[in-house]
C-alpha cells in the first residue's frame, strides 16, 4: 500500500513546493457547469505519495504559488479528463494551463477493447487499486474538509504518474503518440469552446 502524505492549505499552494517535470492535477467543484459551479479545491500530486489540496473560499483565486505551477511551460500538467479541469481553472483563476497530458484521452486511444475510461476503471486495471468514489458528490465548499474528502481528493492525483507510464507504452506500441499529443494540444481550445457556449456541440460534425 502506497504511503500517502496529504497537505491541505487555504487559497494557495504553500510556498516552496516544487515538482520535477510532471505534476498530476485535479479539481473539485460544486457541480459540472464551470460557469455556475465554483471551484472549491485544486489538488496536485508528485507521483511519490504526496498530495497537496488547495481549498478555495470562493472569493480569493489569486493563488500566486499555484498559478506559477499551472503556468510553468516546462512542467507538464497531467489530468484525467483535462477538458473540464482546465476550463474550470481558466474561468476562476484566469490561467491558461499548458502543456497538458490527459489520461482519459490516452485511454480512449489505447484501451479500445472497452468503453470504461473513468478514473476508477483505469486505476483498477493499471494500478490494481479499487478507488472509493463515495465522496464524489459531497459538499466541497465545506469550510473544513472531512478526512474522507481529503483521501478522496488525494486519490484522484496519486496514481496518474503510474498510469501515464503504462499508457505511454501502449501509445508507442500502437503508433499513436503523435496523435495523442495533437489531441492534448487542442484541449485549451476545446475548453474555451465549452466556456463560450459550445460545450454540447461538435463544430466539426456535419449536422450539429
Amino acid at each position: 500500500m502506497q504511503k500517502v502524505n496529504i497537505t491541505v492549505s487555504q487559497n494557495d499552494l504553500p510556498a516552496g513546493v516544487e515538482f520535477e517535470s510532471l505534476v498530476a492535477v485535479d479539481t473539485e467543484t460544486l457541480g459540472l457547469n464551470p460557469l455556475r459551479d465554483r471551484l472549491c479545491v485544486c489538488q496536485l500530486g508528485d507521483g511519490k505519495g504526496n498530495a497537496w489540496l488547495v481549498q478555495f473560499d470562493g472569493e480569493d483565486y489569486s493563488a500566486p504559488n499555484l498559478r506559477k505551477v499551472l503556468e510553468d511551460d516546462t512542467l507538464t500538467k497531467m489530468f484525467h479528463y483535462a477538458r473540464f479541469d482546465i476550463a474550470v481553472l481558466k474561468h476562476y483563476m484566469g490561467v491558461q494551463v499548458n502543456p497538458i497530458y490527459c489520461t482519459k484521452i490516452a485511454s480512449k486511444l489505447t484501451r479500445t477493447y472497452t468503453d470504461r475510461h473513468g478514473l476508477k476503471a483505469l486505476v483498477e486495471e493499471i494500478v490494481g487499486v479499487n478507488l472509493d468514489k463515495g465522496q464524489q458528490t459531497s459538499d466541497w465548499s465545506a469550510p473544513v474538509l472531512s478526512e474522507a474528502q481529503k483521501h478522496y481528493a488525494a486519490s484522484d492525483v496519486l496514481y496518474l504518474h503510474e498510469m501515464k507510464e503504462w499508457l505511454d507504452e501502449r501509445l508507442r506500441v500502437l503508433g499513436r503518440v503523435e496523435m495523442s499529443q495533437r489531441c492534448f494540444d487542442f484541449l485549451p481550445t476545446r475548453a474555451e469552446l465549452d466556456l463560450k457556449g459550445w460545450e454540447n456541440s461538435d463544430i466539426f460534425a456535419h449536422n450539429s
